[in-house]
């Protein structure tokens, strides 16, 4: 494939994104793709990768992978383990060529406690799932089920690369406990305290400083008005000028939803281990190959699964294979990897997604700038912004790059809006907690890279338009000023 044609590709990849913008179609990744409607425990639906802005913290890099989408926090009595038969991961690219440097592996277990009462004379089992209870500290008796997990990290390919286990810092060990989800006040009286239990200083090998590890229930950091999205664009917000308060406009379908969370706080020294500062970051979630059904009568395994480990789930940017990707290619790109990008170049050199925009909101709303290829746009998705987040060596394919010798900006100082307002520390050099990506996707897929001269001139942006908002609005204040920086989930039973 030429490089004409894969930046064309990545024009339209992001040309997509563009006309849909209007619509703020945006779940991120939450039930984007047939397939992974079926498996939710695997469905990744948001990545961050941001420089540390809690103070002291500013050399390190946060990476966080939020799985298994719209939470409700009374969701019992099982609530939401991780697959334990899944694989889960997080993706480095160090020197810009497509393929993986580091991955981090994680891997959950879940085992039965079997907690019992005596019932006249007799020891049954419980029937509570979680607990039979209270539960303040890292497994306690009271905690009937214990879910556990170990992290390896690979150098090379993810498959065939070195491998070696992180270890806790403070024990040398290699099992770490995940607490049970929010169940409610009366089960946890302090759930913010008891979570904290569970942040982990860890050793990588091959890393001399310390990380630090948090695995567990947050509140859902995402923020869109989903149903209006979804019926036509039946958007109230304004979307097409500026008004007053029309970015606040809108409700947050989210605002009661949980999500579950990979997050590690690395050093960036060990990430960019290249020379150069910009790496590029993506996750994924595979299942093994073979399945068959083992309902065992004694309580035994479900299922017993076998096979090489097939992707079934990925994640970069925001918003690709929901606003790009057709219908039939879905589960396909899902289990792509960045490096075979070029084979989706149909999708973005002829968007279908701005045209269906067109018709639905119409077109003096939602007119999406013609200069093709939208090279302003393939900066942004395929191969990051030269000067800005930009490899030195690049192969266009899409992922989250961050250039790690860009400062940090404190919470409070964020600008939500990132880039296109000045501030290089946010979206799309990597994504904070607080980054507005919705709203930033909309300005610059509807020509806000044009007015600044980023791979187009302002003659290349229509007139008005960019100052779209899907009306759910987002900023720093929304989370946490230290790691593990996402707020603490939703109470199931808050009533009380």
């Amino acid at each position: 494939m030429s490089t004409i044609a894969k930046h064309a590709l990545g024009a339209a990849l992001i040309g997509t994104l563009a006309g849909s913008f209007g619509t703020a179609a945006l779940a991120s990744s939450h039930r984007e793709a047939p397939f992974i409607t079926q498996s939710p425990k695997v469905d990744g639906t948001d990545f961050y990768m941001f420089r540390s802005y809690e103070p002291g913290r500013a050399d390190f890099v946060t990476l966080i992978a939020n799985y298994v989408p719209l939470q409700d926090a009374y969701g019992g009595p099982n609530f939401f383990n991780m697959d334990p038969n899944a694989l889960y991961e997080i993706h480095i690219d160090n020197n810009g060529d497509a393929k993986e440097d580091l991955s981090f592996q994680f891997r959950f277990s879940r085992s039965n406690k079997d907690g019992k009462f005596n019932v006249g004379g007799k020891q049954v089992s419980i029937p509570l799932v979680i607990n039979g209870g209270p539960i303040d500290s890292v497994n306690p008796a009271g905690l009937n089920v214990r879910e556990t997990y170990a992290v390896t990290v690979v150098r090379g390919d993810r498959r065939g690369g070195q491998r070696a286990a992180v270890v806790n810092a403070d024990t040398g060990s290699a099992v770490f406990d995940k607490p049970v989800d929010n169940i409610g006040n009366k089960a946890i009286p302090n759930y913010a305290a008891y979570a904290a239990k569970h942040l982990y200083n860890i050793s990588i090998p091959g890393c001399a400083t310390p990380a630090r590890m948090f695995v567990g229930q947050r509140k859902d950091p995402f923020v869109v008005n989903l149903g209006e999205t979804f019926d036509l664009i039946n958007i109230k917000a304004p979307a097409t000028e500026f008004a007053a308060n029309a970015e606040r406009a809108a409700k947050d379908d989210l605002a009661d939803k949980n999500v579950t969370s990979i997050e590690l706080e690395i050093a960036a020294a060990c990430l960019s281990t290249g020379g150069d500062p910009v790496i590029g970051g993506w996750t994924t979630a595979s299942l093994r190959q073979g399945r068959l059904l083992n309902p065992l009568p004694n309580g035994g395994p479900a299922s017993v699964e076998g096979g090489a480990w097939t992707q079934v789930s990925r994640l970069g940017m925001p918003l690709v294979n929901e606003l790009v990707i057709g219908l039939k290619d879905k589960d396909h790109f899902n289990s792509s990897k960045p490096s075979a990008d070029a084979q989706f170049a149909l999708y973005v050199t002829n968007p279908t997604a701005p045209a269906l925009v067109e018709v639905l909101y119409g077109k003096a709303g939602a007119k999406a700038p013609t200069n093709f290829p939208r090279n302003d746009l393939v900066t942004v998705f395929l191969t990051g912004v030269k000067g800005l987040n930009q490899p030195a060596k690049v192969t266009p394919s899409e992922m989250l790059r961050l250039n790690t010798a860009i400062a940090p900006v404190a919470m409070g100082a964020q600008n939500r809006l990132g880039v296109i307002e000045g501030d290089n520390a946010g979206y799309p050099n990597g994504r904070r907690p607080g980054d507005d990506v919705v709203d930033i996707t909309l300005r610059v897929a509807m020509g806000k890279l044009c007015m600044l001269n980023l791979g187009c001139a302002p003659a290349d942006a229509p007139a008005g338009g960019l100052h779209f908002t899907d009306g759910a609005y987002l900023d720093d204040s929304a989370f946490n000023a230290a790691f593990p920086y996402l707020k603490t989930p939703i109470a199931g039973s808050p009533q009380q």
